[in-house]
């Protein structure tokens, strides 16, 4: 059993370094532009939404997102009352790489990986940006077939076998394994993509599968938290609001777990697409609920977070 679940921590690492170097890859092939999209295209809170959905969607990384905007409200840059439209579209982007380790190009793995690898030794920024993003790719679809490999026989042990019996049997306890697990891995797109190799395995029913994904909404949360430790106030408060929307947020939907599996049945058969599919619509529909209140939310942590 420990070396199952080893060679498993092995293919989370593969995953996590493979996002890494794609974030990398991309966030190099913008330069500089981000942070001035950030700063000059977030005065009203729609604009900060599509900003942040764009932003997200490049870097593939809500949570990379959340730091550098932490950090610019920190150097004075942006404002806490910015930072919330961005926020809710940081949940919007992120849904863009869920739905992208969902295609099925086994046979295309290899080719990725080979490409991407030239690629970094070629002597161009933007190449070798490009190899980055292209062999990060390589590197998640590998680790989400590992996913996928070992999720059966991992399962067949009592302990495990029990936890999964567990998770399909209480939502409420699937929410808080996605909490803590992302807030390990500080990565809701791997924990999601954990979620779907099970899933693909028949391990994890769909409902169980969402109150999980819901959880990683959540355990999301820690990165910026971490990242606003030492910084002026205001940088907490984009902290503290993130926390709090992805809570209302899961609090909000996770009485209609069954509406959001039955929605979800109804576009695709298959089970990775389908936790994908709810991860996107579960974050547009916060975010819209949120965007005509954000002058109350502001004002709701404002008051709730005063200085000591």
């Amino acid at each position: 059993m420990l070396e199952l679940v080893s060679l498993f921590a092995v293919f989370i690492a593969i995953f996590l370094f493979g996002m890494t170097v794609m974030r990398t890859g991309l966030y190099n092939l913008t330069g500089d532009k981000i942070k001035v999209w950030l700063i000059r295209f977030t005065d009203n809170p729609i604009k900060g939404l599509l900003t942040g959905t764009i932003i997200t969607a490049i870097i593939q990384s809500s949570s990379a997102v959340m730091v550098l905007v932490i950090g610019l409200i920190a150097a004075g840059y942006l404002t806490f009352k910015q930072s919330i439209g961005i926020i809710l579209g940081t949940n919007i982007g992120t849904t863009f790489t869920t739905e992208i380790i969902t295609f099925d190009i086994y046979e295309g793995i290899i080719p990725l990986l080979i490409i991407g690898f030239l690629c970094l030794f070629i002597n161009n920024q933007q190449v070798f940006s490009f190899g980055g993003f292209i062999f990060g790719l390589g590197c998640m679809f590998v680790a989400m077939n590992g996913f996928e490999q070992l999720a059966r026989p991992i399962s067949e042990f009592p302990s495990i076998h029990t936890f999964f019996q567990r998770t399909n049997e209480s939502e409420l306890f699937g929410v808080g394994i996605g909490t803590v697990l992302t807030a390990i891995i500080q990565s809701s797109t791997a924990t999601t993509g954990i979620i779907m190799g099970f899933m693909n395995e028949k391990l994890l029913s769909l409902d169980a599968g969402i109150a999980v994904l819901l959880g990683a909404n959540i355990g999301t949360c820690i990165t910026a938290f971490i990242a606003s430790i030492g910084s002026r106030h205001e940088a907490k408060l984009a902290a503290y609001a993130h926390i709090w929307i992805n809570l209302i947020g899961v609090a909000l939907f996770f009485p209609f777990i069954n509406v959001l599996g039955t929605i979800a049945t109804l576009l695709t058969s298959l089970p990775d697409v389908q936790i994908a599919h709810v991860s996107f619509i579960f974050n547009v529909l916060t975010s819209l609920l949120f965007l005509p209140f954000t002058g109350l939310l502001n004002k709701f942590i404002l008051k709730v977070h005063r200085p000591a």
